[in-house]
């Protein structure tokens, strides 16, 4: 529909009216002999300017989805000027000083045939022009920002999980997404926090450079990938520049590949900030508990007058003390963002993640087992709240992460996306964990020296969603390139024991310490690297408007270039006492994915099942002189999702079997070879509801539960469940209620916990090490406005001890309090 407005700025001609008087007195007093000359110039000025403001015309509109939500950053060309502009987050676009006369809005959205609208402009008018779409975009779906009255903690469509323009309900794959509305009003300040809202994710396991780790259906997982492909990170990640976070559950190699972005137990995947149409940010302070400090920066502006150029800058400074007698960490992270409309097809987004960090390594403790016994970390005697390092015993750490994105638009129908990705992490100083000798002594193992580890990923996609006759594809065929350089140029150092039950009251491992033993110590210095060479194609093909089948599948060619020793200027190969080869080698894998989906109700509740392969290659030969084959996981899902009463109630019920076949295990006839036909299983059942029962009350509740054990494997721990592969058993829930409406509207509070049971640091026939039972619960309480927003936090309100799967002891109650600033 076309509205025309008519501009009537009598205001301005007033103000404009009067100065133009002042202006003429002034001038009279001055040269008053060519008074009446300036009065006439001054005069035809006004008249010409007073024309031009009435002959100049505008066009405005809103574009809209099918149901009505605003479609935001996309691109509104006008095709008799060329210029262009994009929506801004509310669906709006401008276009000022026109002529009068008939033009033409195009209307670029991926995903859907272009669409061109005529306008007429008039002189001195501004013609309003809105624009709905006549049906459903997925890809538009997940960039619109969440209407008000829905679940704001709830945003489940994703271009990530699947590169395909799919739903979630449409998905046959679980993920589960944190979005960063739900860590703002928890103050979650790091990875760790974030992360307790994922059913299942356990204790987070801080590693000694800072960076975080999972679990996921009993796997170790990491936060390794970056808007949808690898972005490794061997170092603190802050979490200052991120939009939200999507925990892909199971083995996803088909589209992630086995790099370090994925895991059997799935893929953590980081989305970043992206910039938007129009000026605003945020600055923000977070003080706490331990002398935390934390001062963050959100800043978005156009930087071309059409508004296609856009640049964001997201920045935090955090410093904290370890809740211990001794640590700390420093941490500074930039995260520029720019993106580009080239044209009405083509667009450019570069994002760049910097971070330097330093700090000393958390306590990671591995207990004496040679006494053979079942014993708890909670009865070890083990200081809590004592750190036997010393603060000048650390490490420093640098991230650069750079990530461009291509997007272009073939047809109607396909869509061209091509990405490269580059990740950097060093490491250097040094890094310790705590090594038991008896059941009340120890060791300190220090590390000390320079790790490098640098990845590139460059990625072509090509996005299809088109008919066959009358049904239905959504097509993604790939390509996609990885390699990974590492180089190690350090020391292994062990001191002296001491006793941890009694220790000695100046005792400290210290820098003079360390450095006088790396004369004796074993010396690491070595380059290594990978590369990978794959092809991927994921089909999704409607059946029906209701019943979906996905098929997949990933041929990867894995290259090892063997470690190269710096010392000796050599290639290592050869066989271990294992049978595994150090040297070069190749693999070839094959990864398929199946998924079915079914809609019981269209758009609310739909039925699923998927079968999805994982890999991991494997080097070295066995006693016959075989090459070893890839690991493979083998997974079989089924459960229900449901989307219902307009987005107010969102959830998943799923139930997975997981079977890693071809892991390597000692041969019982010769211990000096491995042999290949080690069998883990992982089984269990998880439940996600997100909940907006009513404008202001929001839930958000998580259970998993996960059976693993090994089925063949070596006799020490065939038939146990696998060390570090966390509780059984997980609850975690926030529920929180905010003021909707009225004087103390935004006011809220908000509670939430995270429950596990018992796990095994270390499990054996003959020795296990068990970490306990836990329950720990958080308190907030907040007020949100539109210019500000200011909260309290209380962490582990009840001061729970708990233990991460490496053994380090989690703080105990903690206070934060944070104040936003937005313009």
């Amino acid at each position: 529909m076309i509205q025309s407005n008519e501009n009537v700025p009598l205001r301005g001609h007033m103000t404009h009216s009067k100065r133009t008087v002042q202006n003429k007195a002034a001038v009279s007093k001055m040269i008053p002999w060519y008074q009446p000359f300036l009065v006439f110039c001054f005069s035809l000025l006004s008249l010409t300017s007073l024309l031009a403001q009435n002959i100049q015309g505008g066009i405005t509109g809103k574009v809209n989805m099918v149901d009505g939500q605003p479609l935001r950053v996309i691109s509104v060309s006008l095709l008799e000027t060329n210029r262009q502009t994009l929506t801004d987050d509310e669906g709006n676009y401008h276009f000022e000083d026109l002529h009068p006369g008939n033009y033409t809005i195009k209307l670029q959205i991926l995903g859907t045939k272009e669409v061109r609208l005529p306008v007429e402009v008039k002189a001195g008018e501004t013609s309003t022009l809105d624009y709905q779409l006549t049906k459903e975009n997925i890809q538009a779906i997940q960039e619109v920002v969440i209407m008000k009255n829905t679940n704001r903690f709830s945003k489940k469509e994703s271009g990530f999980v699947a590169r395909l323009p799919l739903k979630n309900l449409e998905n046959p794959q679980v993920y589960n997404t944190v979005t960063k509305e739900l860590f703002q009003e928890q103050v979650a300040v790091d990875l760790g926090s974030i992360s307790k809202n994922v059913p299942g994710a356990g204790v987070p396991m801080i590693a000694n450079q800072g960076r975080v780790t999972f679990r996921s259906r009993g796997f170790e997982t990491e936060p390794n990938a970056r808007n949808g492909v690898a972005g490794a990170a061997f170092s603190v990640i802050d979490p200052v520049n991120l939009e939200r976070i999507e925990a892909i559950k199971g083995p996803s190699a088909t589209l992630f590949g086995k790099s370090v972005a994925s895991s059997y137990g799935g893929v953590y995947n980081r989305v970043t900030k992206k910039p938007y149409n129009s000026f605003g940010g945020e600055v923000g302070y977070v003080g706490g508990s331990w002398d935390y400090n934390r001062l963050t920066m959100d800043v978005n502006t156009p930087i071309n007058k059409d508004r296609t150029a856009l640049f964001r800058l997201n920045a935090a400074g955090t410093f904290e003390k370890s809740f211990q007698d001794l640590g700390f960490t420093n941490s500074l992270a930039i995260a520029p963002s720019f993106s580009y409309q080239i044209n009405d097809r083509m667009s450019l987004l570069l994002d760049v993640e910097f971070n330097q960090a330093k700090g000393t390594s958390v306590v990671r403790f591995n207990p004496y087992t040679g006494s053979n016994k079942i014993q708890s970390i909670a009865d070890m005697k083990f200081p809590y709240y004592k750190n036997f390092l010393s603060d000048d015993l650390a490490y420093k750490t640098q991230m650069m992460n750079i990530f461009a994105q291509l997007n272009y638009k073939v047809s109607e129908n396909w869509t061209s996306q091509t990405i490269i990705s580059r990740a950097r992490s060093t490491i250097n100083g040094y890094i310790s964990a705590i090594n038991g000798k008896t059941d009340s002594t120890a060791s300190a193992q220090v590390m000390v020296g320079t790790t490098s580890f640098i990845a590139t990923n460059i990625q072509q996609n090509f996005i299809g969603d088109f008919h066959i006759g009358r049904f239905r594809n959504r097509m993604v065929v790939g390509l996609d390139y990885y390699n990974n350089s590492n180089n190690f140029d350090r020391y292994h150092t062990n001191t002296k024991v001491f006793n941890f039950v009694h220790p000695s009251a100046d005792f400290r491992v210290n820098p003079a310490i360390i450095d006088a033993l790396t004369a004796t110590s074993v010396m690491r210095k070595e380059n290594n690297s990978d590369n990978t060479y794959a092809a991927y194609v994921s089909n999704v093909f409607n059946v029906t408007d209701q019943l979906m089948v996905m098929t997949s599948l990933r041929v990867d060619r894995f290259q090892f270039k063997g470690v190269y020793d710096i010392t000796t200027g050599e290639i290592k190969g050869g066989l271990s006492n294992s049978g595994t080869q150090t040297g070069p080698y190749s693999q070839t894998a094959l990864s398929p994915k199946l998924g079915l989906v079914y809609e019981i109700l269209k758009n609310k509740v739909s039925l699923f099942g998927n079968y999805m392969n994982g890999f991991n290659n494997v080097s070295g030969v066995d006693i016959n002189g075989n090459s070893f084959r890839p690991e493979y996981a083998n997974q079989l899902e089924f459960g229900v999702k449901a989307d219902i009463f307009n987005h107010r109630l969102v959830g998943t019920l799923s139930y997975y079997n997981i079977r890693v076949d071809n892991i390597l295990r000692t041969n019982p006839d010769d211990i000096n070879y491995s042999i290949q036909d080690g069998t883990q299983l992982s089984k269990g059942f998880e439940a996600e509801v997100t909940a907006n029962p009513f404008d202001g009350l929001n839930i958000v509740a998580g259970y998993a539960y996960n059976d693993s054990k090994f089925t063949n494997a070596n006799p020490s721990v065939n038939g146990l469940r696998p060390a570090l592969s966390g509780p059984a058993n997980m609850f975690n829930f926030w529920i929180s209620y905010r003021i909707p409406e009225g004087k103390l509207k935004g006011l809220g509070i908000g509670g939430g916990g995270n429950m596990g049971s018992s796990s095994y640091q270390t499990n054996t026939q003959t020795a296990k090490v068990i970490i306990p039972s836990y329950k720990m619960f958080d308190l907030g309480i907040f007020y949100d406005q539109p210019k500000y927003r200011v909260g309290l936090k209380f962490d582990n309100i009840t001061n729970e001890k708990a233990w991460s799967v490496r053994l380090t002891p989690q703080a105990p109650a903690r206070f934060l309090g944070s104040v936003s600033l937005k313009f």
